[in-house]
């Protein structure tokens, strides 16, 4: 496949991508034929969830020739890459150009084809470990789970996993999402799991699954994908998510309920997601126009002030980009101390475990 990418902002250079292919477009030149399009379609990115609100705003705020066309902002990884099959044959509204799914599912989606190479002028700052070599999915944020709990019906707040199986919480725990398809949700399998002792991957994964069956027989567990509203609502008084979401749930909430972000203190588990263009993006320049954004200074300060670790965190913080007011407003690095990054062949194995097994053992539908 011929490999693109945008390199440098006022340098023009050209580089080699493949042993056969020079590219010499720039992010202006990205930029013209993407205003050409005039649109770029989303998928799944609820304006709650690491900022993207904010993001989206910005990017509009930037290009305004472009109409951002936002699909299914609750989506699921699992959902994303299935409208990419989906619409392999429609370029129309329906088919989207980008995807932010979870890390296991950028490699599995290049596998199948789905997506397209494109390297971002500030590849190099992208950690080594969170990239495709070729460029068809980067790491976009990173954070940890956490437990977002409403102190007006909780008496005690949870501090960690063990404490939700105890018989004072009885129908008030919930998952952010689906473990059958949300990568949230099974991370958050993964993160029960270890808290047990078990090793990250697929021991961790039937642990996990082991937890979750204990938390339903025990009528702990709410059927219900939580959200800040349903927390608010009391139809799931606790919800496992993203330290990144629950932070953003506590100021969208401002008080009413009171709530309280909890990093437990075992199974402190970091998850990484990251970006792909579709193989059959109909705006494929929009859509790396989109990524440019979203990897420079200011798309990642963006994504930081809506809680999220950025991928090019420590090279900006090295180069004193980043402003001390958004430090201060991230929760205490203690409470990273711990945290565990799994492997993307831990990643995979857990997915398996807890997506092949999730019926069978938990035997919990979990839905809106």
């Amino acid at each position: 496949m011929m490999l693109k990418t945008a390199l440098g902002l006022a340098t023009g250079l050209v580089a080699v991508l493949s042993t056969t292919t020079l590219s010499a477009q720039t992010v202006e030149e990205i930029a013209t034929a993407a205003k050409a399009e005039g649109m770029l379609t989303t998928i799944a990115l609820p304006h709650d969830w690491c900022g993207y609100g904010d993001v989206i705003a910005g990017f509009k705020a930037k290009y305004p020739e472009i109409n951002v066309n936002e699909l299914n902002p609750d989506a699921g990884s699992a959902d994303e890459v299935e409208a990419i099959k989906a619409n392999k044959d429609n370029k129309g509204p329906q088919a989207p150009d980008v995807i932010d799914v979870g890390l296991a599912y950028g490699p599995s989606a290049k596998a199948e084809g789905l997506t397209q190479a494109h390297k971002v002028a500030t590849w190099d700052e992208i950690p080594e470990g969170i990239k495709d070599a070729d460029g068809h999915w980067y790491g976009d944020y990173y954070g940890v789970m956490s437990f977002l709990v409403n102190k007006d019906l909780v008496a005690n707040v949870p501090q960690d996993w063990a404490d939700l199986l105890k018989p004072e919480y009885a129908g008030q725990v919930a998952l952010a999402g689906d473990p059958r398809a949300s990568n949230q949700a099974i991370l958050a399998v993964l993160a029960a799991g270890m808290s047990t002792g078990a090793a990250p991957g697929e021991a961790a994964g039937k642990a996990g699954l082991d937890f979750f069956k204990q938390l339903n027989d025990a009528g702990n567990f709410v059927p219900v994908i939580g959200k800040a509203g349903t927390l608010a609502q009391g139809t799931t008084p606790i919800v496992i998510m993203w330290d990144y979401n629950a932070l953003a749930a506590r100021d969208t909430l401002a008080g009413n309920p009171p709530v309280e972000v909890v990093v437990p203190k075992s199974g402190v588990l970091a998850g990484v997601y990251v970006q792909a263009i579709s193989a059959y993006a109909p705006q494929a320049n929009a859509a790396k126009l989109w990524m440019e954004y979203l990897y420079s200074d200011e798309g990642q300060l963006a994504w930081l002030k809506g809680y999220c670790h950025p991928a090019r965190f420590n090279a900006m913080a090295a180069a004193g980009k980043i402003p001390q007011d958004l430090l201060d407003a991230l929760p205490p690095a203690a409470a990273y101390e711990k945290a565990y990054f799994p492997t993307l062949e831990e990643v995979d194995a857990n997915k398996a475990a807890v997506t092949g097994a999730w019926d069978a053992t938990v035997g919990a539908n979990v839905a809106e």
